[in-house]
């Protein structure tokens, strides 16, 4: 989620990172070929959705059943729509089929990557039973230090999102409950 919030602070860290030497695993050696073959099939699908109409309806809905405010019943509905808008997403069709300046392109291949990103959001909201900060269970009203004072950390498989976790260095300041 701080990618999305905080993007070009995380941008900034990011490079600084791999500028002061930072370990980097191998590019996979199919990757051009993976990336060139998925922007043919974009650029080739004949579907009959709309990117448009998808994005509406993962904008409407999230804003509905994964905002500030959130409850398991709504958080799995939520999950619900990003599954079926993913099988959506499969089956659409890009009007403009030109590889240069294709703007339609560059905005289906982002909602792709906000379907896998909202899909996380959703799945880490569900895991995450309290209420800390901007993110607020009404079934869980309390914050729990005690389990959940640590960082999500999220990988997107074959089988779903998995979840997994790091502990939080509690550096100057001291954890406190945010009171609104």
């Amino acid at each position: 989620m701080d990618c999305a919030v905080f993007g070009r602070r995380t941008g900034r860290s990011i490079v600084k990172y791999i500028g002061e030497g930072a370990v980097k695993g191998p590019l996979r050696k199919d990757a051009l070929e993976k990336t060139r073959s998925r922007l043919d099939c974009l650029l080739a699908a004949k579907g009959k959705e709309s990117p448009a109409s998808i994005r509406d309806e993962l904008q409407a809905t999230m804003m509905v059943n994964c905002g500030v405010f959130r409850e398991e019943k709504l958080l799995k509905e939520q999950l619900k729509v990003i599954k079926s808008l993913q099988e959506q997403y499969k089956w659409i069709e890009i009007g403009y089929k030109g590889q240069r300046f294709n703007t339609e392109l560059l905005d289906v291949i982002e909602l792709g990557n906000m379907l896998d990103f909202v899909e996380t959001i959703v799945v880490g909201g569900l895991a995450r039973t309290e209420s800390r900060g901007a993110h607020s269970r009404r079934d869980f009203p309390k914050r729990d230090d005690v389990n959940w004072l640590k960082h999500t950390l999220a990988w997107k498989t074959e089988e779903g999102i998995r979840l997994d976790y790091k502990p939080v260095v509690i550096t100057r300041f001291q954890p406190e409950e945010r009171k609104f």
